[in-house]
């Protein structure tokens, strides 16, 4: 078992406190208020949430949690810190770190002192960029020791839910943790054995990215059921049935396939009846501010493939995949058949790798080239295999993924501009003549 500090006595610092201490681990929790202090050490909850009280009697009582307000005194007799303060926004929008710098530094202070390992791990929220720009710099710079050697470090967010924290603690949906150093990592990994939830094991800043990620796709889902039932009354259709019914699609709509970052989309439906629903809403009077985002965060993102075509040089494009999606030649409202259009239309001379587009027109399929209204002479535009586009292009631009591409494509990107709206690879990262849209 473990012996842990944990600065910050509020939501995450008290639930976690419990909890951990309910595990076995001896817990000392650290606060600059000597009210809540007070209460703590007493085994009272400083917050309310359901269950906690009874945890912080229990392990008050059993000695396995105890309160201060002395950080040495805490960080001395335990071999782990949790960093749990607050990070208000400030009056711009932009995170507030006085508390999550103040901790760091009178962590960093009692470190001077430890003649043993000491790991001190964030649970703040703290954008991108923070652990290894702030925090780490702060650790280094007070202590006088080297982070990941001399001192263990990492940041592990709490994806807490007030009101259900506990339980939350013990069914995790997500646990996500990053160290420096392998005994952290080994701590960490400790204090989640046995929970019913693969740990993810990340980089710093990752790790940071993924609780923004986290929160701001509640905060989208909130808002777009809203939008949703706003359209549902106003039809006099039961807004709540809806979203039910839709989240009980775990194979389409709760699908993590379209929670994957790359291109914009596409097809027969999906911008049709966005449009559709956006309509029907405006004409009842019902404003639809995230269906009009979604729109224009589409078009924006064809833009910013068209600009990695600019910037990455040469006048002819080969682009594998004209279709909306792999597997179909399915062309209507192709967001790969706009940009092949708007890239003709700026003077790039352009061949197209697409099997599917071109078995099409070679059986003669009546519906050969549906939906093609963008893109001139298309038919002649096709290639029969990726070899030839690849020797013909100067640069080449991936929008959809082909198995028997893959190996090709990888090796010219080392000798040709290639611009990747797909990803033809996982471990490929922009760079060199490389450049993935979202990667």
């Amino acid at each position: 078992m473990s012996r842990i500090s944990i600065l910050g006595i509020g939501y995450v610092g008290a639930v976690s406190g419990a909890c951990l201490a309910e595990d076995g681990h001896t817990v000392v929790a650290v606060d600059i208020d000597p009210l809540k202090v007070a209460k703590l050490a007493v085994g009272e909850p400083p917050i309310v949430e359901a269950g906690l009280a009874a945890l912080l009697a229990r392990n008050v009582e059993r000695g396995r949690l105890s309160a201060t307000t002395d950080v040495h005194a805490a960080v001395a007799d335990t071999d782990v810190t949790f960093i749990c303060v607050g990070t208000p926004s400030t009056a711009e929008g932009s995170v507030g770190l006085d508390y999550v710098k103040q901790a760091c530094r009178d962590v960093a202070v009692a470190l001077r002192g430890k003649t043993s390992f000491h790991s001190v791990v964030v649970r703040s929220t703290i954008v991108p960029g923070t652990m290894e720009g702030v925090c780490i710099p702060i650790l280094e710079r007070v202590s006088g020791l080297a982070a990941g050697k001399d001192f263990g470090v990492g940041y592990y967010p709490e994806f807490l839910r007030e009101g259900t924290a506990i339980d939350d603690s013990y069914n995790p949906g997500l646990i996500v943790f990053a160290a420096l150093d392998l005994i952290t990592e080994n701590v960490l990994r400790d204090l989640n054995h046995g929970l019913p939830c693969k740990c993810s094991v990340v980089p710093l800043a990752s790790a940071e990215m993924i609780k923004y990620t986290s929160n701001s796709w509640r905060a989208i889902k909130i808002s777009f059921a809203n939008e949703i039932g706003n359209i549902a009354k106003s039809c006099g259709i039961d807004g709540q049935l809806v979203m039910k019914v839709l989240c009980s699609d775990h194979k389409v709509s709760m699908s993590p396939y379209f929670m994957r970052p790359g291109f914009a989309f596409g097809g027969s439906c999906l911008p049709k009846d966005v449009r559709a629903l956006r309509h029907i809403a405006h004409e009842r009077g019902v404003p639809t501010p995230l269906l009009n985002s979604a729109l224009e965060a589409n078009t924006r993102q064809i833009e910013r493939a068209e600009k990695l075509v600019h910037s990455s040089g040469g006048r002819s494009v080969g682009m594998v995949g004209i279709s909306f999606k792999a597997g179909t030649d399915d062309l209507r409202e192709s967001p790969l058949a706009e940009l092949a259009s708007r890239l003709i239309s700026k003077g790039f001379g352009l061949k197209v790798y697409d099997p599917s587009v071109r078995f099409a027109y070679q059986s003669d399929m009546g519906g050969s080239g549906r939906g093609n209204g963008k893109v001139p002479d298309l038919r002649e535009r096709l290639v029969a295999g990726i070899e030839e586009l690849i020797e013909e292009a100067d640069i080449l631009l991936v929008g959809n993924r082909y198995e028997e591409t893959v190996e090709p494509l990888a090796r010219a990107a080392t000798a040709k501009s290639l611009v990747d709206l797909t990803r033809i690879l996982p471990d490929l990262r922009s760079g060199g003549l490389y450049e993935g849209i979202c990667w």
